[in-house]
């Protein structure tokens, strides 16, 4: 039996419930397999984390390093009898190389990724991380211009010939190349170390949360630890966060920057250094290449910046992006090089999540641990990572560059190539036809199927299976493996959309690419990508995701365009890769139950013995906190914000005079959650015109979240500094007339998932009705019917399930709660969950720690029935435990609630002062 673990990093005293949860974690991860470990917000639970696993990864080390000495000598096994299997495997397999590392550790971040690690994967080429390597032109440029009339500098645009293999050999397609042609690019200097990954991998554990805020908060609870100095961590984001080239971040959004980076490093200026004879005739090229970008461009600034990260500790990537800007260094490029040398790799969700990410990153997940905090929506954050969308704009302007490009070069195109170029404008042409032509039937021949999916019903909206899709438009006899592997060795898409920007540029015809001013598809490198990003869906199992038609429909803006989407619906296969390949996977968040419905979708086959859970209580006391379902308001009107009430006049005017008499009684800061933008500008619009506005306005200031991201922080600032200061005068002066601030903010927006709100930022929380997701939206509607088959076979599910077959679908709010009544299972209770996860993360922004107090008012009389009377299904019953357990219903008048309330702040006034 193992001792029972200690934490002795933890910096405080910590509480008997940070213990359970730290032993619980400690537990798992000597176990090996997933565990969802849940610990309510404001415990401490990052800390906790933190110490814990951090702690397992030391004790684990010293392990390793003991079995690793203990082989050595002639009494020496292969380790005791109660090892774990996948410990005994490791050692067997480094234990030389453990010993190596113990004894002379590499220097932190000397090493490089394996650039040439997964270059088989289809996917690499779509990732916004992927760099293209150049295919040098072998033939002869003067031949070119002499015998086909070329100009000199259309040559770049230049195919090699390409031979396609049999069909059952995807990887024999390839462009033809002369013996010797082969080009490798090295950017290290000369003399410097090539990485390698044996010497220098180290045990690790990967922790990834949801945003990056969320990660530098993390950085920030480990520098309050000794493992944050002594442990080497490395902090991975977005090219966005880390750029700090001033003329590509000029360019504003995600993808131009990436495409713009990407481009920088294709166009590196390359210098012949030396031929190399590989045997049996063969030689190749090796080239000494640095960046086009002035911040990758000296290679020993870069290797200063990994030794001063291995001396600086724990950064996060504010720091790092510092750094890189006080040296003059890349700290995107900079950071990533460091992570085979690190034992803490610090990242967001979809580097961590999606295997292309994965794949760029050179992350290599066997026997690590990997640590996904925020997990509470992690099967739909996952699934939704796989998603493909393409817009019919992004669609006409593919079609159009590929006719531009064949009708240019045809004369010079191999068959190969004419060919596939060809099938892509055939498959292009299709996915127009189905957006433009909706109503034309003679685009497919399935009679009764086609009436239904080209106008019969006239839907804006549709969605289909893959091979019912591929059928329609009659392409399923187009071979989409090969199709995608000729794209990625071909490098067609870099080769028409240059070509395709020379041209727009030189007859100054597209604004979009001489500006940059437009939206995030204008770009034409990103059109193809989302291009190749479906046709890559589209190789998925039939029954794994659906094709999304929307046809082009008016709205009060103008014309909204039509797209094509591939939406997946299972994450089993995708969660199973990470499952797989690590020793333990760790769910951990605030709110994470129901717990069967995330091992139905995720971890469906995975045994009991490999599954943990563990879930802990509050830290604070019973009185410190007042939850209150409210079914009535001041005026007696019982509270009903379903969809189809919530509108009424009567309803908004209600809710205005309980924010009315709430000023009077809560001190500081009111935190009021609508269900949507929408409906929060309504209520505000409805409140001005009848004064209860201004009413409330004579009490405390009124702040509301604003739609665009960038802006909440400024929106929040003003929020605190006005409580602070209104509290401050507030204690010098009896009579003041206002005495805080109120917050309108949105569920599902970014004050509702990752901000805290405090002491005084949060003493009341008000979430309006049940924000149930909005039933008009389709790719919703299909997640519904997918898991509500769930379980069933295939051969019951058409009969028992009946929603299947309505796969045609207008929008309209009516027809989606049609289908949302039909389920009486797994999809009803998904649908539920939903809206009772996001109440969770909205009313726990408000306890923050041991000594804070707030009171939670749930608006609507579904909150408030009799708890007798309640089913399994009642939104309480989906509560966290701590607050379920101190709920207060209030079935009668508003005048109880409000005396309970000033019986709480008056209480907890007292207790603050003592």
């Amino acid at each position: 039996m193992e001792d029972e673990p200690t934490f002795p990093a933890f910096p405080y005293e910590p509480y008997s419930i940070q213990i359970d949860f730290m032993k619980a974690l400690y537990r798992s991860l000597s176990k090996g397999g997933v565990s969802m470990l849940e610990s309510p917000t404001g415990t401490g639970k990052t800390l906790s984390i933190i110490c814990s696993a951090v702690q397992w990864l030391v004790d684990r080390k010293h392990r390793l390093k003991s079995e690793a000495n203990h082989a050595q000598t002639p009494r020496g096994g292969n380790g005791s009898d109660d090892e774990p299997e996948w410990m005994k495997n490791f050692v067997a397999n480094k234990d030389a190389a453990v010993e190596d590392k113990m004894e002379k550790k590499p220097m932190f971040g000397k090493g490089k990724p394996d650039k040439g690690r997964n270059q088989g994967s289809c996917r690499n080429l779509l990732s916004p991380n992927f760099v293209e390597e150049g295919i040098h032109e072998k033939k002869d440029s003067e031949n070119l211009r002499e015998n086909n009339g070329v100009e000199l500098n259309d040559e770049e645009f230049f195919m090699e010939e390409y031979e396609s293999g049999e069909e059952e050999d995807v990887g024999a397609g390839k462009s033809k190349r002369k013996a010797g042609g082969v080009c490798i690019n090295s950017s290290s200097d000369e003399g410097e170390e090539d990485y390698n990954e044996d010497d220098e991998e180290e045990l690790k554990i990967y922790f990834c949360s949801r945003t990056h805020s969320q990660l530098s908060q993390f950085v920030k609870e480990l520098r309050k630890t000794v493992f944050g100095y002594e442990m080497k961590v490395v902090s991975l984001g977005s090219r966005k966060i880390f750029c700090i080239n001033e003329e590509v971040l000029k360019l504003g959004s995600s993808t131009y920057i990436n495409e713009r980076c990407l481009e920088l490093q294709e166009n590196k200026k390359k210098e012949v250094s030396k031929l190399k004879n590989l045997g049996s005739g063969g030689r190749i090229r090796r080239t000494k290449a640095s960046s086009g970008c002035p911040m990758l461009r000296n290679q020993k600034l870069q290797k200063q910046f990994r030794s001063e990260i291995s001396q600086e500790g724990a950064l996060d990537i504010e720091d790092l992006v510092h750094l890189g800007r006080r040296m003059g260094t890349c700290p995107y490029y900079g950071s990533r090089s460091i992570i085979p040398a690190a034992e803490i790799v610090v990242l967001p969700y979809q580097s961590l999540l999606s295997k292309s990410s994965r794949e760029s990153l050179g992350l290599n997940l066997k026997n690590n641990i990997v640590i996904i905090d925020e997990a509470h929506n992690l099967a739909d954050s996952l699934i939704s990572m796989y998603d493909a969308k393409i817009t019919s704009s992004q669609l006409e302007h593919v079609n159009s560059h590929i006719k531009q490009y064949l009708e240019r070069f045809r004369n010079f195109l191999g068959p190969g190539n004419r060919r596939y170029i060809q099938t892509l404008l055939v498959i292009t042409r299709a996915f127009l036809q189905i957006l433009f032509n909706g109503k034309d039937t003679s685009l497919v021949d399935h009679g009764h199927d086609a009436e239904i999916a080209f106008g019969a019903t006239n839907a804006l909206d549709s969605s289909m299976a893959i091979n019912e899709f591929l059928f329609s438009l009659n392409i399923d006899n187009i071979n989409l493996v090969k199709l995608l592997h000729y794209i990625k060795e071909s490098n067609i898409i870099h080769k028409v959309s240059g070509y395709g920007n020379k041209v727009a540029n030189l007859q100054k015809v597209s604004a979009l690419i001489d500006s940059r001013e437009s939206s995030e598809e204008g770009s034409i490198l990103s059109g193809f990508r989302a291009f190749v990003d479906l046709l890559l869906s589209l190789t998925n199992n039939d029954g794994d995701g659906r094709i999304i038609i929307s046809r082009e429909k008016p709205t009060s803006s103008g014309q909204e365009g039509g797209y094509l989407k591939y939406v997946m619906l299972t994450g089993e296969k995708i969660f199973s890769e990470i499952v797989d390949q690590a020793h333990a996977v760790i769910l951990a968040g605030g709110t994470l139950q129901p717990i069967e419905e995330t091992k139905e979708r995720l971890f469906p086959q995975l045994t009991p013995d490999r599954f943990h859970f563990f879930s802990c209580s509050h830290i604070i006391p019973p009185e410190s906190i007042l939850p209150v379902s409210l079914s009535h308001g001041p005026s007696g009107q019982s509270f009903d914000f379903s969809y189809s009430s919530r509108s009424s006049t009567i309803m908004m005017e209600e809710l205005g005079l309980l924010l009315c008499n709430l000023v009077t009684v809560v001190p500081e800061g009111i935190v009021v959650f609508f269900s949507s933008f929408d409906y929060e500008g309504q209520v505000y619009d409805s409140w001005k015109a009848s004064g209860i506005l201004e009413r409330i306005m004579k009490k405390k200031c009124i702040f509301r979240e604003p739609r665009k991201n960038t802006d909440v922080e400024f929106v929040l600032k003003e929020y605190k500094e006005t409580i602070d200061k209104l509290s401050n005068t507030n204690q010098k002066e009896d009579h003041v007339p206002q005495n805080g601030a109120i917050l309108l903010a949105v569920v599902g927006g970014k004050i509702s998932e990752g901000i805290n709100f405090s002491d005084g930022m949060g003493r009341c929380i008000v979430m309006v009705g049940l924000p149930y997701p909005s039933p008009s939206d389709i790719e919703l509607l299909e997640r519904v019917k997918h898991i509500e088959g769930l379980g069933v076979s295939n051969s019951s599910r058409s009969t028992k399930f009946s929603v299947g077959n309505e796969q045609h679908y207008s929008g309209d709010v009516q027809a989606g709660f049609a289908i949302l009544r039909s389920c009486k299972h797994r999809g009803k209770e998904y649908y539920e969950n939903l809206c009772m996860k996001a109440v969770n993360q909205s009313i726990g922004r408000a306890i923050r720690h041991i000594n804070d107090y707030a009171a939670i008012l749930l608006v609507d009389a579904r909150y408030a029935s009799d708890p007798s009377k309640r089913s399994l299904s009642h939104p309480t019953n989906k509560l966290p435990q701590w607050i379920k357990d101190r709920l207060v219903p209030v079935t009668g008048k508003y005048g109880e609630a409000h005396r309970l309330l000033h019986q709480f702040f008056k209480l907890n006034k007292k207790r603050g002062c003592q």
